[in-house]
């Protein structure tokens, strides 16, 4: 396999174990990253390279550099109570500089694109689960930053010989099974990532925003999706782009939702930690009730996921944050 293939925001917790899987599979990667979250050392393949998407012109340069294939964009930033606080930042990190990435395309000749969207374009959606089809109606900046990436991407496809697969993910956790790669965020926001951190004492209390939602609990409810399985995803995707399929639009996610309170006593249960819980007010942009309706991804690319469950998830990212915490030990001495 021969085919070079630039990933934007490779270093990353999620396009980090997409990179993992396609330097297994045999693909040639260069990784473009500022690494303001990113960890070079979750780079397992391929080149890095730091940069930012702002920068046109070193970006415009590495085009110039490597003949791509195609390209699988992650960089973005993805805080909703940050967005509603800097919108403007949004919407430059993730509007701005996805139009700068299309622009290299359009100029280098890069035809396939796999895009790292959300599930937040949905909004509150009436239903649940949601479809492709549903309508997207953000209720925060990030979600409104990421549709407007989409409604470029589609425009241009229309324009271009471009062809592209748009990933909604729902809400991604977890970590490499092998150990080797997981979330290095300093300041994770996700609630599995909180819930580990709170089972080992590396944070003294969980904070859960929201017990009054519309749910039978009255805490939020979400789709949790393996990272592994949704690196997966990307890798089918690409192979259906390259054997000439159709642009697409996708939700990643397993069908089922969670509760915030059904994840704590489940990572309580699975750590044997009973750590304690402070329950705080809603957070502004946060719907209710979010699953997916994952057939479309299925039937489309064949997904077969493996990790379909929250036992899995927990576990995986109660190991990584474990050897984390053991290797931060082994350091001090």
């Amino acid at each position: 396999m021969n085919q070079k293939v630039l990933v934007t925001g490779g270093a990353g917790y999620i396009g980090s174990h997409v990179v993992r899987q396609l330097g297994e599979a045999g693909y040639d990667l260069v990784v473009y990253d500022n690494c303001s979250t990113g960890v070079p050392k979750s780079v397992l393949y391929g080149q890095i390279i730091i940069g930012d998407l702002a920068d046109i012109d070193h970006l415009y340069q590495v085009f110039a550099k490597h003949q791509f294939s195609a390209v699988l964009h992650f960089a973005a930033s993805l805080v909703v109570p940050e967005s509603v606080a800097y919108p403007l930042d949004y919407y430059a990190n993730n509007t701005r500089n996805t139009l700068n990435l299309l622009r290299c395309c359009s100029v280098m000749g890069v035809n396939q694109l796999i895009f790292s969207s959300t599930a937040a374009v949905y909004g509150e959606p009436q239903e649940n689960p949601v479809t492709e089809n549903t309508p997207t109606l953000p209720i925060n900046p990030y979600g409104r930053s990421k549709l407007m990436s989409e409604l470029m991407i589609r425009d241009y496809a229309l324009a271009s010989p471009m062809r592209y697969i748009i990933l909604r993910y729902f809400n991604v956790a977890g970590a490499d099974p092998g150990g080797r790669i997981g979330q290095n965020s300093a300041n994770a926001s996700h609630l599995i990532a909180n819930v580990c951190n709170a089972a080992l004492k590396r944070q003294s209390e969980l904070k859960i925003f929201g017990t009054d939602f519309p749910t039978p609990d009255g805490t939020g409810i979400r789709d949790y999706i393996h990272v592994e399985d949704l690196a997966t995803a990307h890798v089918d995707s690409l192979r259906y782009l390259e054997q000439n399929g159709e642009s697409q639009i996708l939700n990643c996610g397993y069908g089922k939702g969670y509760s915030v309170r059904q994840v704590v006593e489940q990572a309580k249960a699975i750590s044997g930690v009973d750590f304690p819980v402070i329950e705080l007010e809603r957070r502004p942009g946060d719907p209710a009730w979010v699953t997916a309706c994952a057939d479309k991804i299925r039937q489309v690319l064949n997904w077969q996921p493996k990790h379909n469950n929250l036992d899995d998830i927990i576990y995986s990212h109660l190991a990584w944050e474990t050897r984390k915490l053991t290797d931060i030990i082994g350091l001090m001495g």
